[in-house]
């Protein structure tokens, strides 16, 4: 009887060693048969699954995506105004190894999304994901239609972007300490803008 793979779990397989070793190696060095081999499969298995190194680019990153949206998901479950977007931003913060990890591909991948359409277009449908949520938690803090609402929106997801940039270009500087510090200061800022309204 022909062995039974299960395509979908084979296909999460290929996406969680691609990305541990984009996030180790570098996205220079990716190869499909030098992959393959790292991941104990023939030359050419991933073939079927991903016919090209642009398409496991863009399941890759999709599915980095959709592991910060689970963590979210899960942390924020409960959680209103200050406390949900406290939490949320703690889920992209690279504060620890595997965010750091994560803050390392999307480095990679904004750089190839510059001049990649498909890479460009799950990145955009992250930001708006991000954004609806983020929108939801701000009315909370600041009421609906505050006129700075927005503007604080957007300020707090460029900071989330520019943290995980920072964490690996700047290191030693932007430690997991340092950028808790950072987002003390942005919640801060929030609170008395806040009071104000």
């Amino acid at each position: 009887m022909p062995k039974i793979v299960d395509h979908d779990q084979r296909r999460r397989e290929i996406v969680e060693v691609t990305w541990k070793f984009i996030a180790r190696e570098g996205i220079e060095k990716l190869n499909l048969r030098d992959l393959a081999a790292a991941a104990g499969y023939s030359n050419g298995a991933f073939k079927p699954y991903f016919p090209t190194r642009d398409s496991l680019l863009v399941a890759t990153f999709r599915y980095v995506a959709e592991a910060t949206d689970r963590r979210i998901a899960h942390s924020c479950k409960g959680l209103r105004g200050l406390g949900a977007l406290e939490a949320f931003s703690r889920e992209v913060l690279p504060l620890d190894e595997l965010r750091r990890n994560e803050g390392r591909i999307a480095v990679h991948f904004w750089h190839l999304a510059l001049a990649d359409r498909a890479l460009a277009t799950v990145n955009a449908e992250t930001m708006d994901r991000w954004r609806k949520l983020a929108d939801g938690w701000f009315g909370e803090v600041l009421g609906a239609g505050h006129p700075k609402a927005r503007a604080a929106r957007d300020s707090m997801i460029n900071f989330l972007m520019g943290a995980q940039i920072s964490s690996v270009l700047d290191e030693a500087v932007n430690t997991a300490e340092a950028l808790e510090d950072q987002l003390q200061y942005r919640l801060d800022a929030l609170r008395r803008l806040s009071k104000e309204s």
